[in-house]
């Protein structure tokens, strides 16, 4: 399955102005700790590198804040453990390049804007794996969570005048030109314009194994059918714009650079298709997630053994 994980999704951080770095903290002179979280201590430094990244974002809420904060954190880390969701450094530090690189900086920079600051990067890096990590979470809660039963959807589709909801569906297929993580900022470039080159010669999914004969380290994947509704959510709208017989734009990810070939498109309605949308449409949109995240984190809350010292 072809899914990019879109960095700090929802975390309210992408408004972050780097160049407004405040200046750094004062060192304390001893780490004490202040919250164990089921056995984990969380540390006066981790509160205050917390509180700093918050000066950082402009919020306000001070010290209380970036406790709590550094709580759930480690709730959502003790989770992602529990259900055996790894989050491996060179992702994380995939993800830092580029955060640095979309606000035109190095990650040396970036470093030291992070450091002047008081928050370090390693503090942002553990940041950036419990972002990623939890989305992960969240998309297996939702996807072990009961579907609408048969019942639900005729009355959905009472509601809706009696007709069956359609939906597009999709055939893919997934090119990609593997950049060795050890190697992105010395080959990236070239890799972007053998990409471009071939998806501009994309005529159909017949042809793309041709075009790959004889081209270093470039993957063809058959995807098989995809309902709109099941569409990864970082290629949807790229897709969804594509017309059959033509490829997406390219865009880096974490394996290099890719494109996906649309090879063809048809209209579907059946009871499958209705269950589908009418369940997308009870879940879709940020509030729910937010209200998902709010509900989860409250049961993570009430099971755990929280204690301040």
């Amino acid at each position: 399955m072809f899914r990019s994980c879109r960095l700090l999704a929802r975390a309210g951080f992408l408004a972050l102005t780097v160049a407004a770095a405040v200046p750094a903290i004062e060192q304390a002179q001893a780490t004490e700790i202040r919250y164990v979280v089921n056995n984990t201590p969380i540390t006066s430094y981790d509160i205050d590198r917390r509180a700093a990244f918050l000066r950082l974002q402009r919020q306000s809420g001070g010290r209380d804040k970036a406790a709590e904060q550094m709580i759930d954190q480690t709730l959502r880390l003790q989770e992602m453990r529990r259900l055996n969701i790894n989050i491996s450094p060179e992702m994380v530090n995939q993800a830092y390049q580029r955060f640095a690189s979309g606000n035109k900086l190095s990650t040396k920079q970036l470093d030291q804007i992070l450091a002047q600051a008081g928050v370090t990067s390693q503090h942002f890096k553990k940041f950036i794996e419990a972002q990623i990590g939890w989305g992960r979470v969240m998309q297996a809660r939702s996807s072990n969570q009961g579907r609408m039963t048969e019942q639900d959807v005729v009355a959905k589709m009472l509601q809706k005048g009696g007709q069956k909801p359609s939906a597009t569906e999709y055939m893919l297929q997934q090119v990609i030109f593997v950049v060795p993580s050890g190697q992105r900022g010395k080959l990236m470039g070239t890799r972007k314009r053998e990409a471009q080159a071939m998806r501009d010669r994309f005529r159909s999914c017949d042809t793309t194994r041709d075009f790959a004969k004889g081209l270093i380290d470039v993957t063809v994947r058959d995807l098989g059918r995809f309902l709109e509704p099941q569409l990864p959510a970082d290629w949807k709208d790229m897709i969804k714009t594509t017309s059959p017989g033509n490829a997406t734009k390219i865009r880096e990810t974490d394996r290099g650079v890719e494109f996906v070939g649309v090879c063809s498109t048809r209209e579907v309605s059946d009871d499958r298709v209705a269950q589908m949308v009418f369940q997308n449409e009870e879940g879709s949109g940020d509030q729910a997630s937010e209200e998902a995240t709010k509900e989860y984190m409250a049961e993570l809350r009430k099971k755990a053994r929280i204690s301040k010292r």
